[in-house]
C-alpha cells in the first residue's frame, strides 16, 4: 500500500471546504523549512498540534482523532534550506488552527514522503522536525512558529517476541518469504505487481520428503504490512514447533496497497487480486510446496479486514477453499455498517435521523471517535489509503477521472445511493451468499466460521448477526461465535496468551483435513474457546 507517490481522490475545493464552513478567521501559518543538509524532497506536508508541554509526539492516533489537530499541504520540490509557509486555516482538522483556544502546546511537522501516514503513521524515508513547544502561544499572536525538518525516518527496530533466542531462531529457519509476479495483476496496472507475503513449513517438513499438508492462507488487518506481517509467521512457526498447533503449512499473505487494503478482491480499481490469488499464485506455490492441493486442505484465516478478505474469498471462491475461521471482519452486511444502514433512505454516515451522531470506535461502553472524525481526518492527513477510503477503493466504480466514486460526501456526510447499490451488489457478502446459493450452497454449507466479540471496538458484531440471519435461512449451517465483551484487540486471548484461540482454530482446520487422524494438543490444551 505503501512505497509510491498517488493522486489524491478528492479535489481540493472539495478539502478546502472542510475548514471554510468553519466560522474562525484565515491565514493563521506556520513556516516550515528542509534542513540544509538533506535532499530535495515532495509530498504531503504534515503539521500537528497538541496540548500540553509533553516534549515528544507520536503518530496521531485515530482512536481520539480529535486530541490532536492537524493540517496539510502539498509540497513538490522543496529544496534544501528552502521554506514553505502552510496556511493551518486552509485544510485542517478538527478545526482551523485559528480556532484554538490559547494555552502551551507542542508542534510537529512530517513530510510524508511516500503519501502512506494515513495507513500506518510515519514510515521510512520520511522527513521528521523535532517536537516545538509554543508556550503561552496564542493563535495569530506574535511570530509565526516555524519547525525544521532535520530527520529521516529509519525502519523500525521490530519488538522483541515473547520467545526464547532459540525458540525464535528454529522458528525462523522454518519461515521463508515468497514473492510472486502475477501475469493478471501487471496486466491491469501497467507495471511488474507483486503478491508477497512468508510462508511457515511444519516440524518435520524437510524430514519426510512424501509428506504432503493442509495449508492455510492469512491474511492481515489495516494498517500491516510484509515487515510487521512475520513476526505473526514466527509465533506461529514456534506454536507448531511446542506442539501447540497441528502441523500445517501458513501462508501469511501482504494485502496492503497505496490505497489501503486490497483485500483480494476483485476491484475495478485495485485490480484483480482475487482472480490473481486463485488462478495464478495458489496453483504456483503449490507446485513449489508439498501441499494437499484440494479444497479440503485449503484454508483461509484472518482478522478485520483480513477476516473480511477470507470471508469475501470463501463466498466467491467455494470450489477452491475448504473453509475459512474469519474474526472480526469488516462488515458483511452493509444494513449495518458498523450500525450505519446504507440502504435506509437518505442515509447518512455521519449523522443518526435526530442529529446525533454515528460513532464508530468505542471502548466497551465509551465512545472514542465518531464516523465523521474518521472521515475529515483521513481528507486531511490524505485522502489515499485511509481506512474509508480503502472501503471505496475496494467497492466503488471508477469515476471519469479514474479514482473511486466516494461512498459519501465527506463535508455532509450524505451517502451515495448509486455508489451503494454497486456496493450492494458487487461486495455485500450476505446478499451474494444468498443471491448465489443455488450455485454455491453445496459448497459454502459448514464452511464459514466467524468469531467477534460482543464488545467490538469497531461495532462489528452487528454485521454478523445480520449474515448469520442469512446462512441460516438458506440452510447454510454457519458456524458463529459472539466472545462475551471481547474488543476487536483482545479476542483471541486466554488467559494471557494473545494468540490461544488461533490454536483451536487450526485444530479445527487440521480435523477437516485430516478426519481420521484426531490430532490433540499434547496438553489437552486450554478450554474449548469456540463453540464445536
Amino acid at each position: 500500500m505503501i512505497s509510491r507517490k498517488v493522486l489524491r481522490l478528492f479535489p481540493l475545493a472539495l478539502l478546502v471546504s472542510l475548514a471554510c464552513a468553519q466560522n474562525t478567521p484565515q491565514h493563521l501559518f506556520f513556516r516550515v523549512t528542509l534542513d540544509p543538509g538533506m535532499k530535495p524532497a515532495s509530498g504531503r506536508l504534515l503539521i500537528f498540534l497538541e496540548p500540553g508541554a509533553a516534549g515528544s509526539q507520536g503518530p496521531m492516533s485515530q482512536f481520539r482523532p480529535s486530541a490532536t489537530s492537524v493540517a496539510a499541504k502539498e509540497v513538490e520540490g522543496l529544496q534544501p534550506g528552502a521554506s514553505v509557509d502552510v496556511d493551518v486555516d486552509d485544510l485542517a482538522f478538527p478545526a482551523p488552527f485559528s480556532s484554538l483556544k490559547p494555552g502551551t502546546y507542542q508542534a510537529h511537522a512530517v513530510l510524508d514522503v511516500a503519501h502512506s501516514y494515513t495507513y500506518a503513521g510515519p514510515a521510512p524515508g520520511d522527513i521528521e522536525s523535532a517536537v516545538v513547544p509554543l508556550t503561552d502561544w496564542t493563535p495569530g499572536a506574535g511570530a509565526e512558529p516555524a519547525l525544521v525538518l532535520n530527520h529521516v525516518d529509519e525502519a523500525p527496530t521490530p519488538r522483541p517476541l515473547p520467545l526464547a533466542p532459540d525458540v525464535v531462531a528454529a522458528a525462523e529457519k522454518a519461515t521463508s518469504p515468497i514473492d510472486f509476479t502475477s501475469p493478471a495483476l501487471t496486466a491491469f496496472s501497467g507495471r511488474d505487481t507483486h503478491i508477497r507475503g512468508w510462508i511457515v513449513v511444519p516440524p518435520g517438513y524437510a524430514e519426510h520428503p512424501r509428506e504432503h499438508y493442509p495449508t492455510v492462507y492469512w491474511t492481515h488487518g489495516f494498517g500491516a504490512r510484509l515487515d510487521t506481517i512475520r513476526p505473526y509467521a514466527i509465533m506461529i512457526a514456534s506454536r507448531m514447533a511446542a506442539g501447540k498447533m497441528p502441523p500445517m503449512i501458513w501462508i501469511f499473505l501482504d494485502e496492503s496497497l497505496a490505497t489501503g487494503t486490497h483485500e483480494f478482491a476483485d476491484s475495478l480499481n485495485n485490480g484483480p487480486w482475487g482472480q490473481a490469488l486463485t488462478a495464478e499464485f495458489i496453483p504456483w506455490i503449490e507446485a513449489k510446496y508439498r501441499m494437499d492441493a484440494k479444497p479440503s486442505g485449503r484454508f483461509l484465516e484472518g482478522h478485520s479486514s483480513g477476516g473480511w478478505a477470507t470471508l469475501q474469498l470463501q463466498v466467491n471462491y467455494p470450489k477452491i477453499f475448504g473453509g475459512t475461521w474469519s474474526t472480526s471482519p469488516d462488515p458483511s452486511d452493509f444494513h449495518d455498517f458498523s450500525q450505519i444502514d446504507l440502504y435506509a433512505p437518505h442515509a447518512n454516515v455521519y449523522r443518526r435521523p435526530d442529529g446525533t451522531p454515528w460513532p464508530i470506535v468505542r471502548d466497551h461502553q465509551e465512545v472514542l471517535a465518531t464516523f465523521e472524525e474518521f472521515g475529515q481526518q483521513e481528507a486531511v492527513l490524505g485522502p489515499y489509503g485511509g481506512q474509508v477510503a480503502s472501503f471505496e477503493w475496494v467497492f466503488s466504480p471508477r469515476g471519469q477521472d479514474g479514482r473511486p466514486l466516494p461512498m459519501f460526501d465527506r463535508v455532509t456526510g450524505d451517502v451515495n445511493p448509486d455508489v451503494v447499490a454497486y456496493w450492494h451488489d458487487h461486495y455485500d457478502l450476505a446478499h451474494l451468499t444468498e443471491a448465489n446459493w443455488a450455485t454455491r450452497g453445496r459448497d459454502l454449507k459448514g464452511r464459514i466460521h466467524l468469531v467477534v466479540g460482543t464488545a467490538d471496538t469497531f461495532y462489528l458484531d452487528g454485521a454478523a448477526h445480520r449474515f448469520e440471519a442469512v446462512l441460516n435461512k438458506v440452510g447454510g449451517d454457519p458456524h458463529f461465535t459472539y466472545r462475551d465483551n471481547r474488543t476487536h484487540f483482545d479476542l483471541y486471548e486466554e488467559n494471557g496468551d494473545r494468540l490461544a484461540m488461533m490454536d483451536e482454530i487450526a485444530e479445527q482446520m487440521y480435523a477437516v483435513a485430516r478426519p481420521a487422524a484426531h490430532w490433540k494438543r499434547p496438553d489437552g490444551g486450554p478450554p474449548a474457546i469456540l463453540h464445536p
